[in-house]
């Protein structure tokens, strides 16, 4: 994952995931002490029993099962100062798999993810915009290289296909100077129908995810939104995009596009003019390729460190000057409406770029008035590029070994939360 160092591991006064010491809960209580080392980080038998309310027999019991099924590992004893050493039980990468697919306006990018979230293979395809007519025989080609990269005794162990898409693919077409005629093909693709059935011919289920909102669930769950309750997730790429999280859930809403913050106005509209330009027409990476076209530079250059050197740096700081207002604007609306505890931007360009812009906004959100809301801390992501499918990737590995978040992940009372 770009080689950040993560977040510290999720602190007790956050999500907990509790078992229960009644009959007929084997499987619960086993996805809730998988999620609770997922959580927590690799640790002993005694502080699982702590941190799940499980008894010690219990989860005793239940690490056998899991070490049995080779989803768990020991670690390294420990030696602590007194006593005996203690054995940390960690997942084990090799338990479980998943493949990730983002597909993109520019790419398409496929991930094998471990159990740990870890990538173990990736493949690419890059393309002025996805023709739908040879893109899914792309996939289904490499979705058989996926497996074939995976060892025949861990095959088994593939667990299904998470999809990260726009929910409108074909849109915005004149902006990114693409022929009507191709984009129209996307109005008449069922993409949902189209995945399922590449997934069917490979004996795995496939779950569908609007790309912006499976960056905000790799950010939930492997970055920053462990530690932060109540989110608004940013995601710049081709367009500005979004997530939501509220109460450490992602919110969907009822279209499944809460978050979608670049179609946020940018100011008022009036009938007697145009309707006002929408946040993706300035804060987008498509408006960044545009000036180093127009200066006469290689249109890619955002993806490194050479967007903040010459002769890129006036078009950088051209943008960053357009952008970074704008992104402020979104992030003060929001936190009027919903009472953030912070946002979390990320996005497909460097980490350096990331570094510059974050910075930015600071400073224009300073220029506003906080009078009777909360100002929320505003937080690089630490995924990246990678994070749309990390995050599809993720969905079956959590709808197979996770519990049920609506239902048994309780949010502490301590943080005047209800239950």
């Amino acid at each position: 994952m770009n080689g950040e160092q993560l977040p510290d591991p999720l602190p007790e006064t956050r999500l907990r995931p509790r078992g229960s010491n009644q009959g007929g809960m084997r499987q619960f209580n086993e996805r809730v002490v998988l999620q609770a080392i997922r959580l927590q980080g690799s640790c002993p038998k005694a502080e699982i029993a702590r941190l799940t309310h499980l008894t010690a027999q219990t989860v005793q019991i239940i690490i056998a099962r899991l070490e049995a099924d080779e989803l768990v590992r020991k670690l390294a004893p420990v030696r602590g100062k007194v006593g005996q050493p203690s054995v940390p039980m960690a997942l084990n990468p090799d338990g479980a798999f998943s493949i990730g697919v983002k597909i993109g306006r520019r790419s398409m990018d496929m991930l094998l993810v471990d159990f740990t979230g870890q990538v173990r293979e990736r493949l690419s395809l890059d393309y002025p915009f996805p023709d739908p007519d040879t893109l899914f025989s792309e996939i289904g080609t490499r979705l058989r290289q996926l497996r074939k990269a995976l060892k025949p005794s861990f095959r088994e162990r593939l667990h299904g296909i998470g999809v990260a898409a726009p929910l409108s693919l074909g849109g915005w077409n004149e902006l990114l100077g693409i022929a009507p005629g191709l984009a129209a093909k996307w109005h008449g693709i069922d993409m949902r129908e189209r995945m399922a059935a590449l997934g069917a011919t490979a004996g795995l289920p496939v779950e569908f995810v609007k790309d912006t909102a499976a960056a905000c669930v790799a950010e939930l769950v492997a970055g920053r939104g462990r530690s932060i309750r109540s989110f608004l997730y940013v995601f710049v790429d081709t367009f500005i995009g979004g997530g939501l999280v509220l109460d450490s859930h992602l919110s969907g809403g009822v279209t499944g596009n809460a978050g979608a913050v670049g179609s946020l106005p940018m100011g008022l509209s009036n009938r007697a003019v145009n309707p006002p330009e929408q946040l993706l027409n300035i804060a987008s990476l498509w408006n960044l390729e545009a000036l180093y076209a127009q200066a006469g530079v290689d249109v890619n250059a955002w993806t490194d460190a050479r967007a903040l050197a010459e002769p890129w740096l006036p078009s950088t700081r051209a943008w960053l000057g357009e952008a970074c207002p704008a992104i402020a604007l979104a992030i003060n609306s929001a936190a009027c409406l919903l009472d953030l505890e912070g946002v979390i931007i990320d996005g497909s360009f460097g980490r350096e770029l990331l570094g510059s812009l974050i910075p930015e906004v600071e400073s224009a959100l300073d220029r506003y008035s906080w009078q009777g809301v909360a100002r929320p801390r505003v937080l690089a992501g630490t995924i990246g590029s990678d994070a749309r499918a990390i995050g599809g990737a993720l969905l079956p590995l959590y709808a197979n070994f996770a519990p049920d978040r609506d239902l048994f992940l309780k949010i502490d009372k301590m943080n005047g939360a209800a239950r």
